[in-house]
């Protein structure tokens, strides 16, 4: 399998010692999976911030959100019978999953693309509500006529779904609440507004019929979406073959709409890959790549809070609109950045 991506020799970008804690008594384990833009001439992510509390030994501790939006610490014992805990990410106690850390998202920028820091008086997004108790995560940012579009993942003890919010400047948001109920999330709207129609990319779920499928969906207006469409699956035996999920917003080619997106198989690996959809009507697939563009062979993609992972939901496509430096998170714990060929990736698609 060929591995076509661009590594920057600076990575990580991101660890979580470069963060500080968001509040007192909670440490940062991971960042992960920044969403990407351009604001005001520099280069921005919005990175998801995942903390808990130091680890005791012989007990599982983890922060949640109250309805009010106040953090309360859950401690469980090691040894106590109603707990299974062989997953990093999520526990379950009782009969009810929780994940092992609570994750909100912060705010970076960089003026060449390498080196990021926190910029003074832009806010921490956090959750809010009964909807995102468990916080939001792997935010996606599209722009479309002066207005970002963020969609993220919204956690809670009813599920894992899609929410949405707008802003122009960075500092007042306006909430659309959750826009594709549990359980869905990967969802990357694209940045044109196509015969009239928004796009956007999702990923229901399924434990029993269907699976982890990337699906398409259109709106008159951002905020209520229908003519559901699954588009691409995971394919057995093969690097993509557990699930696969859309990256950020699709790249406008001539040939078509680029969507670099990220597969896992039943070793949980996670590598990157590409689809492309028709220009005119993106919910018809044309070509998919059969080997993965970027595969986890670094070792900080290797080993981290979950290794043998690379996955993006951020990129800024350059001037030449042939390099794409794709942000990306490394073993759920680092944030990194790699470029692409545009052209490279259209040579490797095998059309239907």
């Amino acid at each position: 399998m060929k591995d076509i991506a661009k590594r920057f020799a600076q990575n990580p970008l991101l660890s979580p010692a470069d963060l500080i804690p968001s509040t007192e008594g909670l440490e940062i384990t991971c960042l992960l999976n920044p969403g990407a833009f351009k604001f005001q001439g520099k280069t921005w992510l919005i990175v998801r911030v995942a903390e808990r509390p130091k680890q005791k030994e012989g007990i599982i501790s983890f922060p949640i959100l109250t309805e009010t939006g106040d953090i309360t610490i859950i401690e469980i014992e090691k040894n106590d019978p109603e707990l299974i805990a062989t997953d990093a990410r999520v526990i379950n106690y009782n009969g009810t999953d929780y994940l092992t850390t609570l994750s909100h998202l912060r705010l970076v920028c960089s003026d060449d693309d390498i080196n990021f820091y926190e910029p003074e008086d832009y806010p921490k997004l956090v959750g809010e509500g009964i909807l995102e108790t468990f916080g939001i995560e792997d935010c996606r940012v599209a722009r479309i006529e002066g207005k970002y579009y963020l969609t993220f993942t919204s956690v809670s003890d009813n599920g894992v779904g899609v929410s949405l919010r707008t802003t122009t400047d960075w500092k007042n948001f306006e909430k659309h609440g959750m826009i594709f109920p549990a359980h869905n999330k990967d969802c990357a709207i694209f940045e044109e507004i196509i015969n009239g129609l928004y796009y956007a990319l999702h990923r229901p779920s399924s434990v029993d019929i269907g699976g982890n499928y990337i699906w398409i969906a259109s709106s008159p207006d951002s905020i209520h979406w229908g003519n559901h469409k699954c588009i691409a699956k995971t394919r057995k035996e093969q690097w993509d073959s557990k699930r696969v999920g859309a990256g950020a917003a699709p790249i406008k080619t001539e040939k078509g709409w680029l969507e670099i997106y990220h597969g896992a198989n039943d070793k949980h690996q996670y590598c990157l890959g590409a689809l492309l959809l028709d220009l005119n009507d993106p919910s018809k697939v044309l070509a998919r790549t059969e080997d993965p563009i970027m595969i986890p062979t670094a070792d900080y993609e290797l080993t981290g809070f979950f290794g043998n992972v690379v996955f993006t939901n951020g990129h800024i496509l350059k001037d030449d609109n042939d390099k794409v430096t794709v942000y990306y998170g490394a073993s759920d714990e680092f944030v990194c950045a790699a470029n692409f060929s545009v052209k490279e990736i259209l040579s490797l698609l095998k059309y239907n």
